[in-house]
């Protein structure tokens, strides 16, 4: 038996940012992580000096996540990715240059001149508009109703599947979505060290306020009581708590929660679609072609991005460059050898001879890139708290609300500790 305050299931973004709220408020809690390390898709692989994130990663400098990290005392070291890069575009393979400032508009080649007034309006509406009075249309509705030149809205698209990792236009709610393009204009931070350097540094500012982390602790159940929670897990260890955060998957949730096939997380795991893309990462001795180091595919669901422009992420001069192709959330086959194929093709377009250059590479055929987001068929926002059982609470990138893939993390993380620290406080100010 065990005696903590608040329990937390998963020690990744979500899990790490819920536990330094509550413990620097005086709450004694514990983390328990399935695996052997924490930080779930914010790890980093350390393969002989080459430091690779899981897939291409950004710190969005006006999201959530940062202002979080930043309001944590977290500071981090890196440079904007999206500072003086030229963006090129994949279209019927050849590449072109995608205009990112006035001259680059006038010289496009890939635009009209009736196209480039119809951009430079919609980069204008982007960047100075009032998203927020935009209606709850789909993306690609609002799209079609803002933007009449094709080529624009095919490059419009690029952004919005670089900014959400998400390619499905008739699903993906128009407001976020924009929010999140508008927040990528704003800049976009390359973390030295990997997205590793995020996971310790919270784990450190935890440690410090007293949190306890307990590896490879698989939970199998939870029993909900009117005043705790039972926590099981594989090895037979028992924890009973007043307050739960699960930031596990919400179908995973679902199962391990005892009951609670009748509460509001049924509806959320029912809602829930997830999104997976493959990721291609390489380590290069130098890179063919200096000239492109970013590209997106314009007629192809997939995008390059040099991350040692902006991050130093290996001793010894090792260039990581990495190159994603996102999936359909509304179609689940994924083809691995086609995927890989399709990256190798979009590398040997934009540097040939890379293969001769390469010193170290991971491929990750089918990684989870967010388990729900905001769309069209979502009845309702996910948690934090679950209504039906006082004390435990959900969080994780699917439980965003605005949000999408670090900041819906980072955000639905502190959203979860907030919660219970105001419930208790009711609770004292009532029993008093």
């Amino acid at each position: 038996m065990n005696n903590f305050d608040v329990a937390i299931i998963g020690g990744g973004l979500a899990g790490l940012t819920a536990a330094n709220f509550l413990a620097r408020d005086g709450k004694k809690v514990v983390v328990l992580e399935k695996s052997n390390r924490l930080g779930g898709r914010a790890m980093t692989n350390n393969k002989n000096g080459v430091l690779m994130n899981l897939g291409a990663h950004g710190l969005y400098l006006e999201g959530k996540a940062m202002k979080i990290l930043t309001e944590l005392g977290i500071s981090l070291s890196g440079k904007d990715a999206a500072k003086s890069v030229q963006i090129q575009g994949i279209w019927k393979n050849a590449v072109y240059t995608i205009p990112t400032d006035f001259s680059s508009i006038l010289s496009s080649s890939l635009l009209s001149w009736k196209a480039k007034i119809v951009f430079s309006k919609l980069m204008l509406k982007l960047m100075k508009g009032n998203i927020d009075s935009i209606p709850d249309v789909s993306l690609s509705d609002w799209a079609e109703a803002e933007i009449s030149d094709p080529m624009v809205r095919h490059i419009f698209y690029s952004l919005c599947r670089l900014t959400t990792y998400i390619s499905a236009p008739t699903l993906q709610s128009a407001k976020p979505v924009l929010k999140q393009v508008k927040r990528g204009l704003n800049g976009v931070l390359y973390v030295d060290g990997g997205w590793e350097t995020i996971i310790q540094k919270l784990k450190k500012q935890a440690l410090g306020a007293g949190v306890e982390f307990n590896y490879s602790k698989n939970v199998i159940e939870i029993e909900h009581h009117e005043q705790s929670q039972s926590i099981r897990c594989s090895d037979g260890e028992l924890y009973n708590v007043p307050d739960c955060i699960i930031t596990a998957p919400p179908k995973e949730a679902l199962k391990m929660i005892k009951g609670s096939d009748y509460t509001s997380l049924r509806t959320w795991a029912e809602q829930a679609i997830p999104v997976t893309a493959s990721c291609l990462d390489l380590g290069l001795k130098k890179l063919p072609n200096p000239h492109n180091q970013f590209a997106l595919g314009l007629d192809q669901s997939l995008f390059f991005t040099n991350q040692s422009r902006a991050a130093k992420l290996s001793e010894d001069g090792t260039i990581v460059v990495s190159l994603v192709k996102y999936h359909n959330p509304l179609d689940q086959s994924v083809h691995p050898h086609a995927d890989k194929e399709q990256l190798e093709a979009a590398m040997d377009l934009l540097h040939p001879d890379w293969r001769k250059e390469v010193v170290e590479q991971q491929f990750l055929p089918k990684i989870s890139v967010v388990h729900d987001f905001p769309h069209m068929k979502r009845s309702e926002n996910p948690g934090p708290a679950i209504p039906q059982m006082k004390g435990i609470y959900i969080a994780g990138d699917w439980g965003g609300h605005e949000e999408v893939l670090a900041d819906a993390a980072v955000a639905s993380g502190k959203r979860a500790a907030l919660q219970i620290l105001k419930t208790n406080e009711l609770f004292l100010v009532k029993e008093g």
